[in-house]
């Protein structure tokens, strides 16, 4: 099986083509992966900095997304049948048999669901977990018409999602963006306002938000001068740790791929409501690459794995 191995601690992210071909458990299927992407957490952990949180299971198969078919079923009955097109996240209490391979093997109740029609497995497979921490992100801090959210770090695969489920839940959305391509990027998926997050942040939302914003999604940069642009009931959902212990109105989200939240997803994403914004591709080989230039990209970074 070809993967995008880490081979032993302090070794960089690299191509194989002899490891096993995984065989499925009850309650589990195989899948032959087709698409996946990166993420930032597959950029954390391919640089070594999950550990002390994960247990990192030598050799490290990568990769978190994925969309392909099932090959094979691990028990007597499962939901799903062979040759089903099928896309999610892989969720394991360990680093070690993620989705930047050829063949993975996931349990069958959790991170997993069909793929509907009208959504294709190059789109799939960079949905899943962006998708899922977008949506609960914008759950915990519930935006509504009348509502102003500021979206920080909104020009990723999180943030450029939320922007438009924000936007299409009736709320003015302000997004943090570099002036150029990467505001026309965020404008594009529907922010009203941009504002620039190397000069005077604070200072900018005021000017658009003189009185505090309603929401805060907090996806980069420092989370306490965030919260301090908060009206006095706004709320802050964060997914790099700022959570209540540093602030009573904010929230600490980890995106959770349950197959309700993947399903709607899937249905948005093929109905043309919300719309994945790939903005490189790359193929399994060249993952390596893909990290290199993951830190700064616009949107999604998808992967092909033939």
């Amino acid at each position: 099986m070809r993967a995008i191995t880490l081979d032993a601690e302090g070794a960089a992210p690299a191509f194989r083509d002899d490891l096993a071909r995984p065989s499925p458990g009850p309650g589990e299927v195989l899948v032959r992966v087709r698409a996946s992407s990166v993420n930032g957490f597959d950029k954390k952990a391919a640089a070594g900095m999950m550990r002390g949180a994960l247990e990192y299971r030598y050799p490290v198969v990568l990769g978190k997304d994925f969309a392909g078919e099932v090959e094979a079923i691990g028990g007597v009955t499962s939901p799903f049948r062979v040759g089903d097109p099928v896309f999610g996240v892989v969720m394991r209490s360990y680093l070690g048999d993620g989705s930047w391979a050829e063949y993975l093997t996931i349990g069958d109740g959790y991170g997993i669901t069909r793929l509907p029609r009208g959504l294709d497995l190059s789109a799939a497979g960079t949905l899943g977990l962006a998708g899922a921490t977008a949506l609960d992100a914008l759950g915990a801090v519930a935006p509504g018409p009348g509502d102003t959210v500021l979206i920080a770090g909104a020009t990723g695969g999180v943030g450029a999602l939320a922007v438009q489920y924000a936007r299409a839940a009736g709320a003015r959305v302000v997004a943090t963006a570099r002036p150029g391509a990467a505001t026309d990027f965020v404008r594009d998926l529907g922010a009203e306002e941009v504002v620039d997050y190397t000069g005077d942040l604070a200072a900018q939302v005021r000017a658009v938000a003189p009185d505090g914003v309603s929401a805060v999604v907090h996806l980069a940069g420092d989370g306490a001068p965030l919260a301090g642009l908060l009206a006095a009931d706004g709320r802050l959902a964060s997914t790099i740790g700022f959570g209540p212990e540093q602030h009573p109105a904010a929230t600490s989200i980890m995106g959770s791929p349950t197959g309700e939240t993947l399903d709607r997803l899937a249905d948005d994403v093929a109905a043309g409501r919300v719309r994945v914004p790939v903005t490189a591709r790359y193929d399994l080989t060249q993952v390596p690459q893909a990290l290199a230039d993951f830190s700064g990209a616009l949107g999604k970074l998808a992967v092909t794995v033939p």
